[in-house]
């Protein structure tokens, strides 16, 4: 248990407790694209993270509706799975001088974040149909399916251009 969250006994407390997860992860993503978007020397790329900045700031808004059909207030619990994909994104991008590279790790990280993500939504879909939160199954599901087309994208331009510039 961590030292801001309660513990998670029921069901339920692990659905709310992965939901609060999510909604976190999501806004470390929307601090985390700025820097990816300054840092892309592909424009394709470039316009491709800007993109899904947009499309991640509207899902924040669409899980902060989930939380209110819930009846619970729209808060997050630290999620060190996405703090770690983060900080060692940003690692690999500080040690690569080559632009054509970063780009290519970028692109990896990016992939790791929407895995990341998939794996959450999935989850909460899971678990909601289960616990008969059947009102905010939509809403989880149009995510994940943004999430899947983002990857989809994602391995497309990776194996299209960016992988091989980069080779």
């Amino acid at each position: 248990m961590g030292l801001f969250s309660k513990p998670i006994k029921t069901m339920d407390d692990l659905f709310h407790h992965t939901l609060q997860d999510i909604y976190y992860a999501e806004q470390q993503i929307t601090k985390a694209l700025p820097k990816m978007i300054a840092k892309a020397s592909d424009p394709q790329l470039k316009q491709g993270f800007e993109t899904h900045l947009r499309e991640t700031e509207g899902q924040i808004k669409r899980l902060e509706r989930v939380f209110q059909d819930l009846g619970q207030p729209a808060k997050g619990v630290r999620c060190a799975a996405m703090d770690g994909i983060i900080e060692e994104a940003e690692e690999i991008i500080g040690d690569t001088d080559d632009a054509e590279v970063r780009d290519a790790a970028m692109l990896a990280a990016a992939q790791a974040v929407e895995h990341y993500e998939i794996t959450r939504y999935g989850t909460l879909i899971a678990h909601a149909r289960q616990l008969g939160h059947t009102q905010v199954v939509a809403p989880l599901q149009q995510t994940l399916d943004e999430e899947k087309a983002a990857d989809k994208k994602l391995t497309a331009l990776a194996e299209s251009r960016v992988n091989r510039k980069a080779a």
